[in-house]
């Protein structure tokens, strides 16, 4: 199903402990990865601090963009759940002086009432 997911663009969720060393350049002092999730190449990672959304471009995926949201930017979110016949989740994040929230979805399996609860957490 990992391919499946990817092809209808669901995000799947990867082991933040592993990650740390990955982005330990990125983050500050006692920053921390709390949740992660990969699409294809790209990632969402949820830090205690901030989200940071991770764009690999190119071919060869050398070269990448990171997109750094303080939580303090955010002005709302919102989190729907799969149901019996809708698969996927989604997740919403309405980021001050932007337009449009940023959204993703994840498949069934990801824990996104978790996400909703790490959000929570540092935006509320």
């Amino acid at each position: 199903m990992g391919i499946m997911n990817a092809i209808f663009g669901n995000v799947s969720e990867m082991d933040g402990n592993e990650l740390q060393k990955e982005y330990a350049p990125l983050l500050c002092g006692d920053e921390r990865i709390e949740k992660a999730f990969k699409l294809i190449r790209d990632k969402w990672v949820f830090t205690n601090k901030r989200l940071i959304v991770q764009d690999i471009q190119g071919v060869t995926g050398k070269k990448r963009e990171y997109f750094s949201i303080p939580y303090k930017s955010v002005e709302w979110f919102s989190v729907e759940t799969a149901g019996t016949f809708d698969m996927d989740s989604e997740l919403k994040i309405k980021i001050r002086g932007v337009a449009h929230p940023i959204s993703q979805t994840f498949s069934r399996g990801a824990d996104l009432l978790a996400v909703e609860k790490v959000i929570a957490g540092y935006v509320l």
